[in-house]
């Protein structure tokens, strides 16, 4: 029998994607988002985390840039 899921491939570093487990498992999005874990580099999540996922990071991103450019000055 052949299973369909509607989703998004995420290409990240391991790094990246030990995070995004992370996420998952913790249910910081408010339930678990990945479908499948395929490789060391890709995960299949499900479309509507998308942008709340894409925010996130970016949020995590601006706290450790910031954090980088203030203790570099």
């Amino acid at each position: 029998m052949v299973n369909v899921f509607k989703g998004i491939l995420i290409k990240c570093d391991p790094v990246m994607k030990q995070f995004l487990l992370h996420l998952d498992d913790t249910m910081k999005l408010g339930s678990k988002f990945v479908l499948v874990d395929l490789d060391e580099c890709h995960l299949f999540v499900q479309p509507e985390v998308y942008n709340s996922l894409k925010n996130l990071i970016d949020e995590q991103y601006e706290k450790v840039y910031y954090n980088q450019k203030s203790s570099l000055e």
